[in-house]
């Protein structure tokens, strides 16, 4: 009995390291479970602002990427680890304003209108996907080695299964066509253009419902 409360005090207690992954740069954290196997917990943050058009409407928009996740590394032969996981918190998503100048013509759903002079086409587009989901890492490296050492390395190559994106558009202003002008807001022959380009943006980002993960970091075994 004391013989295994020895082996389990003799398990490193704290690691820590950054690093930077395609999910932003991160903040890692991890203690010692067995002797082949580690407890993480880490948290991701990126920020990126561009501006774009798309079928006449522009976008001045933002990709935020803010997660937190919880990884169990079981190591399989020496540093070589599977790591599957839970991001508990998924708080990657882009916002846009959107805008279409007066005189201006743009496309819905296959529809063409022109952005009324006198009030034209503004408002707002958003992409996000589910706030919970289960990943997958495998990797090279260990944060909390057995030995002496005190500097890590660790790569991680992985996938979170986040489910495809949900896209939300809302806009306001005067859609013209021939001699009317329609209000974007509430006209129900806009709306269902809007919605069919809803629908388009989510299925050009489909292949995101599996985001890949690379990682590299660097950290230390107190």
């Amino acid at each position: 009995m004391a013989c295994g409360l020895l082996g389990a005090q003799s398990l490193p207690r704290l690691g820590v390291a950054i690093g930077a992954s395609t999910l932003g740069a991160e903040v890692q954290a991890a203690t010692a479970v067995t002797h082949s196997s580690n407890l993480r917990f880490g948290f991701n943050a990126f920020s990126y602002s561009d501006t774009f058009s798309s079928h006449g409407i522009g976008y001045d928009g933002t990709l935020t990427l803010r997660s937190a996740e919880i990884l169990f590394d079981q190591y399989i032969r020496g540093p070589v680890h599977v790591s599957p996981g839970l991001m508990f918190y998924d708080g990657n998503k882009a916002e846009a304003a959107a805008s279409v100048a007066g005189g201006q013509a743009f496309t819905l759903g296959g529809a063409t209108y022109v952005s009324q002079p006198g009030n034209p086409i503004g408002g707002t587009g958003t992409v996000d996907t589910r706030k919970v989901a289960p990943m997958l890492l495998i990797g090279f490296g260990n944060l909390l080695p057995r030995s002496a050492r005190h500097f890590t390395m660790n790569f991680d190559a992985g996938v979170v299964f986040q489910g495809s994106p949900h896209a939300r558009l809302a806009l306001n202003g005067g859609a013209c066509v021939a001699n009317a002008c329609l209000d974007a807001a509430t006209n129900p022959i806009v709306q269902t253009n809007i919605l069919a380009e809803q629908n388009r943006i989510e299925n050009n980002l489909t292949a995101f419902r599996y985001y890949p993960v690379v990682s590299l970091t660097f950290g230390y075994k107190f």
